[in-house]
C-alpha cells in the first residue's frame, strides 16, 4: 500500500462535498490532457483535483449504504489517479468514462480484499457481466491493478515516502499510518479497525491521518 498512500499524496487533502473544484470544460479538459501527455504532472493534478466530485458521486450511487464512505472516497480516488494517469483519448473514450471504471475497478478489488479475510475466493469466479454478455473475472481485475501499479510507482519516490515516514512523523503518526496503510507487511486496517486497535475515536484517527498525510505530502512533494 505504499504506493497507494503515495499517490494520496498527490492531491489536496480535506476536501468536503460543498468545496470541490469546478468540473474542467471539454476545451480544458484537452488541453490539460495535452499537456499532461508531453510530462506536465502539474496538468495531471489538476486532471485529478477537477474530477474529485465523480469519486464521491460513484461512491455514493453505487454503495450508499456503507458505512466506510471516508475510506472508499480514499480508495476510489487511487483509482481516478490511476485513471487519469493511464487515459488514452486517442481510443474514443471519454476520460469521464474511463476514470469511473478505474474508480469502480479500485473500490470493487478493495471489497474484494476485505472478503478474502474471511474465506477463499476463486480468481476464475465471474464477477461482472456486461452489456455485450463478456464476463470479467477476478483474475482481469487482478491483472490490470498489477499492470496499473508497475507503471506508476517509482522506487526512488517509495524509498523517500518511507524515509519521511520516519523522520517527520510523531510515534502516533507513525502507529495510524503504518495501521492504515499497512505499511509494515500487514492488511491495511479501516479507521475504525485503527480506532480499536489504537484505543482512541475513529474521528481522532481521521485527524491523525490526515496530519500525517499532509506532513508527508509536504516532505515528499
Amino acid at each position: 500500500m505504499l504506493g497507494g498512500l503515495l499517490m494520496l499524496l498527490a492531491f489536496p487533502l480535506g476536501l468536503s462535498a460543498g468545496s470541490f473544484p469546478r468540473p474542467l470544460t471539454a476545451k480544458e479538459e484537452r488541453m490539460y490532457l495535452e499537456r499532461f501527455a508531453q510530462g506536465d504532472l502539474e496538468a495531471r493534478n489538476v486532471l485529478i483535483e477537477r474530477n474529485l466530485r465523480l469519486v464521491v458521486h460513484i461512491t455514493k450511487k453505487y454503495y450508499a449504504q456503507t458505512a466506510e464512505q471516508d475510506d472508499l472516497v480514499s480508495i476510489g480516488t487511487i483509482g481516478l489517479i490511476k485513471g487519469i494517469s493511464t487515459f488514452d483519448g486517442s481510443k474514443g473514450a471519454r476520460l469521464a468514462t474511463y476514470a469511473a471504471r478505474c474508480v469502480e475497478n479500485e473500490i470493487l478489488m478493495w471489497f474484494r480484499a476485505q472478503r478474502k479475510t474471511s474465506q477463499d475466493v476463486s480468481l476464475s469466479e465471474i464477477i461482472e457481466t456486461g452489456a455485450d454478455g463478456a464476463a470479467l473475472s477476478l483474475m482481469e481485475v487482478v491483472a490490470d491493478e498489477t499492470d496499473l501499479q508497475a507503471d506508476h510507482i517509482r522506487r526512488d519516490q517509495l524509498s523517500r515516502l518511507g524515509q519521511a515516514v520516519e523522520r517527520c512523523l510523531t510515534e502516533q503518526e507513525r502507529q495510524v499510518i503504518r495501521l492504515r496503510y499497512g505499511l509494515d507487511g500487514g492488511t491495511p486496517l479501516r479507521q475504525r479497525q485503527v480506532a480499536q486497535v489504537t484505543g482512541i475515536s475513529r474521528s481522532y484517527v481521521s485527524r491523525i491521518e490526515k496530519r500525517a498525510l499532509e506532513k508527508l505530502k509536504a516532505a515528499v512533494g
